[in-house]
């Protein structure tokens, strides 16, 4: 049953309130509901609760009240370097991308995943709206990945990987393929599975010896230092919106 917690004009539902101020992307909020986490003047709320932060305090575990102040928006892109989790926390205690990103005062979330391994494009906001636009597979952002294989996908390889390939959870959307050198291939996706390049590629015969996400959408890295970030211009923005 949906509760409205507050009495004023302002309520909505609690996912949307928790996106919009930076919590994470909207199914990161459903999931925090969703286990309970989330609590609205001292009740725990569920998924679909509304409330109204001008009357309601709301209260995540782990992160503390809700300030119905927006915060100021932050757009960042880290060249990620292997051996960072792209987790906010991680219980076996490995090193995350939040470490790269310590010294910024607002607090910010990536925006979908680079396994441990993987290196390059990772952008952070607290603009869930934003990141909810970027992730959910209808917009198809383009994901680009420059991979160094053992032996390279020949031609009948790369019109399986350019159809689709079927995985152990399910059918991946058609990529695009293009072979850069001797040892490497640049593979143009927009979905975002677990490992998707390295079992697509996989799946095909050819074993991945490096990975680097060269773009995100309009986003690149240009001469960005590994593990080193910086703020996205006007321009960046402008084009992140029109996706």
């Amino acid at each position: 049953m949906v509760k409205g917690f507050g009495q004023g004009m302002g309520l909505e539902r609690l996912q949307k309130i928790m996106a919009s101020l930076g919590v994470g992307s909207r199914r990161h909020c459903e999931k925090l509901l969703s286990a309970g986490q989330v609590k609205v003047n001292g009740t725990v709320a569920q998924l679909g609760d509304k409330a109204d932060l001008a009357c309601d305090r709301v209260e995540i575990a782990g992160y503390g009240y809700l300030n119905a102040a927006e915060p100021p928006k932050i757009y960042i892109v880290l060249n990620k370097p292997r051996g960072f989790v792209s987790t906010v926390r991680d219980q076996a205690g490995r090193p995350t991308v939040m470490d790269l990103v310590k010294d910024i005062a607002e607090r910010v979330y990536p925006v979908g995943r680079l396994d441990r391994d993987t290196e390059g494009v990772l952008l952070f906001t607290n603009d869930g709206e934003l990141t909810n636009r970027l992730l959910h597979p209808s917009h198809e952002v383009d994901k680009v990945y420059v991979a160094k294989v053992d032996v390279l996908p020949g031609a009948e390889e790369i019109k399986f990987l350019e159809e689709g390939i079927c995985l152990d959870d399910g059918w991946t959307a058609p990529a695009k393929v293009e072979i850069l050198g001797a040892d490497t291939v640049q593979l143009t996706i927009h979905e975002g599975r677990k490992r998707q390049v390295r079992r697509m590629l996989a799946a095909v015969g050819c074993e991945v010896k490096y990975l680097e996400r060269v773009r995100l959408g309009p986003i690149s890295l240009g001469n960005l230092p590994r593990g080193k970030y910086r703020r996205l211009s006007d321009g960046e923005l402008r084009a992140l919106r029109k996706l």
